[in-house]
């Protein structure tokens, strides 16, 4: 452990996870225990004593084991998912965990021993003053008789293509698909901000400031309607991620007459969960890093760091309230598994992909989705997480493009039997 306190203290990304912090890690693996002390936000080689300050970690070796490969397989990766009974048990006081969770994260990282940025660096050029291809404007939609003022970006002809972010983040998540003319150049990409998300603020009507912010479907799915509606957009395309992927089999479901497809990433008919657990997400003593940070835990370990750090960045911007009542949406209000089978896929589209490093949103739950919907379509994507639009547009791109063509071969059949 001596030699991972040495690193621990070269590791930018630990010494500020770490600051203004005394206290350290325990961590017990199988019948090993190995620890550091942290003082006044440095790290120093030791085990320290059991306190409220100290976060403990214990687990059976078949547990950490694959967490500790240098790169893990799927839920490995990371350490949230691997909590719970059998598994790895916690100790210490709650609200340091939600505090330094960006430290126990990064700290497992720097215990795998192999941490290559450079192989998972994209190669990028400098572009100079050239400006990219969306252009961004403000459009109103009117909601419950108030007034909406969303923001969105757009690039591309064709076929109108909505593009929903995931929870707590906003629509430049869908930057990289902007700037693909094989996609723009059939496709009219508009990446809108959520209310209450990015440049979309609060509408003035609504005393937001003294309600708890609580994303549901009913609401949630006024959003492309309206704007789909403000825009005059005929017969669009729908693609989320996350609650933008439920949203997609939501739409799917209630507005199938508006939709001619949806694309589901990281879709499912139900994600559940304890949403009530995720103190950490509503406390003030807790900074919208930790939430971040454990937002890279759903990445894949072999997706490029600097856009599995957009992930991160794009998160702590965030207006704090939003992701956990994004999440009342994600884990409670939605749930199709009594409905799905009544999505009609003649008459709206519907194509599911999930990541294999996806622990929410997972394979196996877009599977369960595209069994539901008869004459649905799923990708499993291998090598990617929950965020694929960013994390690695370039393997996203691959897995979407055989998608895109469907749809815009299903256009041309289309105009085809208008023609005669």
């Amino acid at each position: 452990m001596q030699d991972i306190a040495a690193r621990a203290r070269r590791d930018g990304e630990f010494r500020l996870a770490i600051r203004h912090w005394t206290g350290g890690f325990r961590l017990r693996i199988g019948d090993e225990l190995i620890g550091l002390r942290v003082i006044d936000g440095e790290a120093h080689e030791g085990v320290p004593e059991p306190d409220p300050m100290v976060i403990e970690l214990s687990g059976p070796g078949e547990v950490w084991e694959p967490m500790l490969r240098p790169v893990p397989p799927p839920f490995a990766n990371t350490v949230v998912p691997n909590i719970g009974p059998g598994r790895l048990e916690r100790g210490g006081d709650e609200m340091t965990w939600w505090q330094y969770l960006p430290a126990t994260e990064r700290l497992i990282e720097l215990l795998r021993g192999h941490d290559d940025n450079a192989s998972r660096t994209p190669d990028h050029r400098l572009v100079g003053h050239a400006h990219d291809a969306p252009v961004g404007r403000y459009v109103h939609v009117p909601i419950d008789g108030h007034d909406y003022r969303l923001y969105y970006e757009e690039a591309g002809q064709g076929i109108p293509l909505l593009l929903q972010h995931t929870a707590g983040a906003h629509g430049v998540q869908w930057r990289h698909l902007f700037e693909d003319s094989t996609i723009t150049s059939r496709f009219r990409l508009i990446a809108y901000d959520l209310p209450y998300h990015g440049k979309s603020v609060p509408p003035a009507t609504v005393p937001w400031w003294e309600q708890e912010y609580r994303l549901t479907g009913d609401f949630l799915r006024r959003v492309p309607v309206g704007l789909a509606e403000a825009l005059g957009l005929v017969d669009p395309v729908f693609m989320g991620c996350s609650v933008g992927g439920l949203l997609a089999l939501d739409l799917a479901l209630h507005h199938g007459d508006l939709f001619r497809a949806v694309i589901s990433v990281e879709g499912a008919l139900h994600i559940g969960g304890d949403h009530a657990g995720l103190t950490g997400f509503s406390s003030p003593r807790v900074s919208n890093t930790s939430k971040a940070r454990m937002m890279e835990g759903l990445c894949a370990p072999t997706s490029p760091v600097p856009y599995v750090k957009e992930v991160s960045q794009t998160y702590a911007a965030g207006w704090p309230p939003v992701f956990l009542g994004d999440l009342f949406y994600y884990m409670v209000d939605f749930d199709l598994r009594e409905r799905a089978r009544e999505i009609d896929t003649s008459r709206c589209a519907v194509h599911i992909l999930n990541g294999e490093y996806d622990y929410s949103g997972s394979v196996a739950k877009g599977l369960e989705a595209h069994r539901a919907i008869a004459g649905s379509t799923h990708r499993a994507m291998g090598d990617i997480g929950h965020f694929p639009m960013v994390e690695n547009p370039d393997r996203f791109i691959s897995e979407l493009s055989p998608v895109l063509d469907e749809i815009a071969a299903a256009n041309q059949s289309e105009g085809a039997v208008h023609a005669v």
